[in-house]
């Protein structure tokens, strides 16, 4: 539809198949990675070829699945940190086995996720490392994830810091309606490899927010192609009364007003990824009005689409209705639509 072959997706790694595979290979998804099925971690795409690239890959995979995992913002974060940091990017990097490494993001502290420089998870120097207590909550790929970047309060400030997986205690999932690992993670004297400059993780935060607010737009634009390309195959093909549903001018009228939101929130999109990519420090505000914009446009090409596939579009598994309960999400996280608002309004204050 959007995109040539096949693809299944990782909340932090996409896998592309071949559609033409050789006569030798078997029927399905291979186990392993192989000549006609790859895996690319979304972080190294960022990484090596910038956000646009990474954007264009989004919004492919996320028109295409039926199933839509949303879960691909904790790697993409760590891209940020990977062209500053060489313990950062060692980690993004695939084995020789071709396994992908799975980053968690833990910015948030319990029961806020909007207030960055709240956070009451605490940094302290020992033998010559670091150990972090407290407890982290809302953490994509949490429970999955082989490493966490987590931010934590240290004398110097807000810190950045690598977190292994073993450290952690990230039993206490967190179910939601989109199919999104999360969970909450508890540390408890949990050693951990600084990133960064001490006192500096606030900044590195807040860049990280840039591009992780660009990428859940990207996804929104998935979401809402996918959306007006189900609506304009059932208008089309459902005929009442003498004619097709997309003869009707109010079906018309829906259909533009889908297709203008969808091309809007790609030109804020790709507005603020080609801005990051030609070297701007902070998008700030391209981000949080591509973030708002395109996630609200979304989730109203998708209300759209239910109500024009009408009985189906209510129909459990239908994509419709699967995107319907998936896209709901995009508005809370990483910056609720009107933290988003207020983000781009100091910004136009200054």
């Amino acid at each position: 539809m959007y995109g040539r072959g096949q693809t299944s997706c990782h909340p932090s790694y996409v896998r592309i198949r071949d559609p033409h595979p050789s006569d030798d290979e078997p029927d399905g998804e291979p186990d392993e990675p192989s000549a006609v099925s790859y895996g690319v971690p979304i972080s190294i795409i960022i990484a090596k070829f910038g956000v646009a690239a990474a954007l264009t890959l989004i919004a492919v995979i996320f028109g295409v699945r039926e199933q839509v995992p949303i879960g691909l913002a904790a790697a993409v974060g760590i891209a940020v940190f990977a062209a500053r940091d060489v313990l950062a990017r060692e980690r993004l990097a695939a084995d020789s086995d071709g396994i992908t490494v799975i980053a968690g993001y833990a910015g948030h502290r319990r029961l806020d996720w909007s207030d960055v420089q709240a956070m009451k998870t605490h940094a302290r120097r020992a033998s010559g490392g670091w150990l972090l207590d407290g407890e982290k909550t809302w953490i994509s790929n949490g429970g999955i994830a082989q490493f966490y970047v987590v931010f934590a309060r240290s004398e110097e400030g807000i810190s950045a810091f690598i977190v292994e997986a073993g450290e952690v205690d990230a039993s206490q999932r967190i179910e939601i309606v989109a199919p999104h690992p999360m969970a909450s993670v508890r540390l408890k004297s949990a050693r951990a490899e600084l990133l960064g400059e001490a006192g500096q993780g606030f900044k590195l935060a807040m860049r990280g927010l840039d591009v992780f607010r660009t990428t859940v737009a990207g996804a929104a634009l998935g979401f809402a192609r996918r959306a007006l390309d189900e609506a304009l195959a059932r208008a089309r093909g459902r005929t009442m009364f003498g004619q097709t549903l997309a003869d009707f001018q109010m079906t018309q009228a829906k259909l533009a007003d889908m297709a203008t939101g969808i091309d809007a929130a790609a030109l804020l999109t790709y507005r603020a990824a080609w801005k990051k990519d030609t070297g701007a420090v902070r998008v700030t505000r391209e981000a949080a009005m591509a973030k708002m914009f395109a996630t609200e446009s979304a989730q109203r090409a998708v209300d759209e689409a239910v109500q024009i596939c009408g009985g189906l579009g209510v129909m459990r598994g239908h994509p419709v209705e699967k995107l319907y309960r998936e896209v709901r999400a995009l508005r809370i996280y990483e910056g609720a639509t009107e933290v988003q608002k207020i983000v781009i309004a100091r910004d136009l204050l200054k």
